[in-house]
């Protein structure tokens, strides 16, 4: 039994390095198995599974049922939240990984309406949800399992291990349909092609078992579990705490991260459908520099991590947040001109103030609740953010560009969020200085890199 197991809060550098290296292989895995779906959704699902006279009404309806996946995840964080501050990191990170390797695997086998009539879209759907739930588990448990695992100092350094699980997915799903899309004719594509990425969905059982065998629990979920249970027994509902006592904090920190998981999704999905249908660029083109956008995410979302380190979590967050309220406008611009460089680099500057607000955004969010009440707390402000973000942006984003005639409309939407996220942002950064300046330590977040 190593120190972990005995009971050390201080882990080995071996296990340490283990545990960092499976929670990102963990979220990388788990998004790729998440984005292949908004691309799939932008594609073909719609003619598939929502046959209509109108592109459009296909379109909308492909991606209504990908943002029902975000309806489900903030359901997802709250199960495995509850349980994962009960029971441990571990068991819910498994759990949220078998359940996205099965959905998965089932949507690539899952008849069309052509063949199976209406219960295709209802089990695409059930099936979509599915992938929701898991996701709204996983983002919690891997994080957590990286940042309470950090060495001093480095926790922002840490949990960008599994935010780079992000652009690693938006990678490996743009390759997966890029090679589907190289060795198939848009017929055989359209027919069974796109099912093709669906299939590696089987492979996350097995990174699933080798969490289940090979890795241990965080020592500060097993120190805050020693100590509740002296203190309380071990009757206790980390989710009822959370909402009685810090609602305020988990809106904030939904509030101020909306923006990002917004921008992102329309630069990854709503754009895909926007250039190939609307602008008429081609499909694989666009692909391919979304590929290479994601790419450089690589090297800045640790980097934006580890600044943050050295600096604060909000000041870095902070930038990303004007950023993005500043380039909204010319992003689209750029976009608009159906040039392929111009999409380039429209899309590449703001993949860097995504970068820098998601590169601390995990030890940010963690240092905002203390170890008994994290995965809820955490897992909750980010998926109230995917929902009033991310899940709808696409939805948006066609609704607005089919009501105004002008990408403007998606810029102003992209830069109203700006404006939540930045006044959340002063209101974390308030309640911290308070809280320094009163030096309570009965408050629930330490002094950490959050209070600089």
């Amino acid at each position: 039994m190593d120190k972990t197991s005995a009971g050390s809060s201080i882990p080995r550098k071996n296990n340490r390095r283990k545990v960092a290296a499976a929670a990102a292989a963990a979220s990388a895995v788990e998004w790729y198995d998440y984005f292949i779906f908004g691309i799939a959704a932008a594609l073909v699902l719609g003619g598939k599974f929502f046959p209509s006279s109108s592109p459009v009404a296909e379109v909308l309806s492909a991606f209504a049922t990908f943002a029902v996946g975000f309806l489900a995840r903030p359901v997802g964080g709250i199960i495995a939240g509850q349980l994962g501050d009960k029971r441990g990191r571990k068991p819910m990170l498994v759990l949220a990984l078998t359940t996205m390797g099965l959905a998965t695997t089932a949507i690539g086998l899952l008849p069309g309406y052509d063949q199976i009539g209406v219960a295709a879209p209802i089990a695409l759907v059930a099936l979509r949800v599915l992938q929701g739930l898991a996701v709204g588990a996983q983002w919690g448990g891997a994080m957590l399992m990286a940042t309470e695992y950090a060495p001093e100092g480095k926790r922002g350094l840490y949990g960008s291990l599994v935010q780079m699980g992000v652009p690693i997915g938006v990678v490996t799903a743009n390759v997966a349909f890029l090679v589907t899309g190289s060795v198939t004719d848009d017929a055989a594509f359209s027919s069974w092609g796109w099912r093709i990425p669906f299939a590696v969905g089987i492979l996350v059982l097995l990174l699933a078992w080798y969490i289940h065998t090979r890795v241990e629990e965080t020592p500060e979920f097993r120190e805050a579990e020693r100590e509740l249970a002296e203190r309380e027994g071990a009757a206790r509902s980390p989710l009822r705490t959370v909402m009685r006592h810090h609602l305020g904090t988990v809106l904030l920190a939904g509030g101020s991260f909306a923006v990002n998981t917004a921008t992102f999704y329309i630069i990854i999905t709503g754009v895909l459908d926007y250039t190939t249908r609307n602008l008429h660029m081609e499909r694989s083109s666009v692909l391919m520099v979304s590929l290479l956008v994601s790419l450089t995410q690589l090297v800045l979302i640790p980097g934006a991590a580890a600044v943050s380190d050295r600096v604060g979590r909000l000041p870095v967050y902070t930038a990303g947040a004007v950023g993005l309220l500043v380039w909204a406008v010319p992003m689209f611009l750029l976009i608009d001109t159906g040039s392929l460089w111009l999409l380039g680099v429209g899309t590449f500057v703001t993949s860097c103030f995504l970068s820098i607000m998601y590169g601390p955004q995990a030890a940010l969010f963690a240092e905002l609740f203390t170890a008994e009440m994290r995965y809820t707390g955490a897992s909750l402000g980010y998926q109230f953010a995917a929902v009033a973000g991310g899940g709808l942006a696409p939805f948006m984003m066609v609704l607005l560009l089919e009501a105004s005639g002008t990408s403007m409309a998606v810029s102003a939407y992209i830069m109203a969020l700006a404006v939540i996220a930045l006044v959340s942002i002063a209101v974390l950064a308030k309640r911290a200085r308070v809280r320094r300046d009163a030096d309570a330590p009965a408050d629930p977040a330490p002094a950490t890199g959050l209070d600089r």
